[in-house]
């Protein structure tokens, strides 16, 4: 069985989530949008950083590297 993993989220945004879903508090959604999209790209950019650690070949090591220093905004000029 595959074990399934934990994500944490501040406590501001759990207040959101609940006054949006439970109370139907609409004027939380674009702080709700907001986090969730910056908890999705820092969850992104983790597990590009974390195969390109451990990718079993150069190849793979080398593209999620490229594809970290993209999704970090790394300029092409400073990358080796």
């Amino acid at each position: 069985m595959e074990r399934k993993s934990q994500v944490q989220i501040p406590k501001d945004l759990l207040l959101a989530l609940f006054l949006y879903h439970l109370v139907g508090n609409e004027e939380y959604l674009p702080e709700i949008e907001k986090a969730l999209t910056e908890k999705l790209d820092s969850m992104v950019k983790r597990q590009l950083y974390t195969t390109f650690k451990t990718a079993p070949t150069e190849e793979e090591r080398e593209k999620a590297r490229q594809e970290y220093l993209d999704k970090c905004g790394m300029h092409e000029d400073f990358r080796w």
